[in-house]
């Protein structure tokens, strides 16, 4: 998940920012998502967050990684996208043929550098949108196209 870390030690526009959503907050960290503020290290309110969070946004059923780091320990030169090593059955990624090995490089005309870039350009999706993907399967690139 994308986060932003601001300190309030040294930014007084977080610091109000803090006072304002998590009034009396006086432990460390305060994470703002979805609405919700949670105080502190509270695994449990952190994991229910996640869950939420997960079960509105749309999902490909990828796992991938950065494809540079992959190239890289494999002593090639480095190759840009999300490297995948994992596609769930059942899913759209499934459905779409893309296989473990595949590298995306592009989600709805948007380039895709490393897996990081998956994630933001899913974050922008709903569910029941239209996904185009582009990506690499050794020396052609294929396109292919599923509803999330």
């Amino acid at each position: 998940m994308p986060f932003v870390e601001r300190d309030v030690a040294a930014d007084p526009a977080a610091a109000a920012e803090l006072s304002r959503r998590a009034p009396g907050a006086r432990g460390v960290p305060v994470i703002a998502a979805d609405g919700q503020v949670i105080v502190g290290f509270n695994r449990p309110a952190l994991e229910q967050l996640v869950r939420a969070v997960k079960a509105n946004r749309p999902s490909l059923g990828l796992s991938v990684a950065d494809a540079s780091k992959i190239s890289m320990q494999q002593g090639q030169v480095p190759v840009f996208g999300a490297y995948v090593g994992r596609v769930r059955p059942d899913s759209p990624a499934a459905r779409m043929g893309i296989q473990p090995g595949d590298i995306v490089t592009q989600i709805n005309v948007r380039p895709v550098r490393n897996a990081a870039d998956v994630e933001q350009a899913l974050a922008s999706l709903q569910p029941g949108s239209r996904v185009r993907l582009v990506f690499q399967r050794g020396d052609r690139e294929l396109t292919t196209e599923a509803t999330l």
